[in-house]
């Protein structure tokens, strides 16, 4: 049995989707905030490095590692991503550990990438890793 949305449903979810960015984007303050984050995620390092917290805060070290770039360039692109709230960090001994910030970045790179799989994969889905 195929499951249809009517055009009805459709412009319902539309309208309210467009209702709630619109309140958003009336201030001014909300949407340099956002095109901040959006700009912390635009980078590929950047990206890669959030990808490898995806699963776990990291050191330094291992963020280097995962990312192939030197440790000043690591440094570079962490104070970057904690300055615009995508990242956060802590102490543990001499080490600084990092981690994603909370769900929200996480939600926006889940999204981001669904959306970019879309043009490049042919069912716009990762093939299920194998057992």
């Amino acid at each position: 049995m195929t499951n249809h949305t009517s055009t009805n449903d459709t412009n319902t979810t539309n309208d309210s989707i467009t209702y709630e960015l619109s309140d958003y984007c009336a201030n001014d303050d909300v949407v340099y905030a956002a095109t901040q984050i959006f700009d912390a995620l635009s980078d590929f390092t950047r990206f890669q490095i959030l990808s490898a917290l995806g699963t776990q805060e990291r050191s330094v070290s291992e963020l280097q590692e995962a990312a192939h770039v030197t440790q000043s360039a690591i440094s570079h692109q962490l104070r970057l991503l904690r300055d615009r709230g995508v990242v956060v960090a802590r102490r543990d001994g001499q080490r600084m550990m990092y981690s994603i910030a909370d769900e929200h970045v996480v939600t926006l790179l889940r999204v981001g990438l669904e959306h970019a799989a879309e043009d490049i994969m042919p069912d716009g889905q990762l093939e299920e890793p194998s057992a």
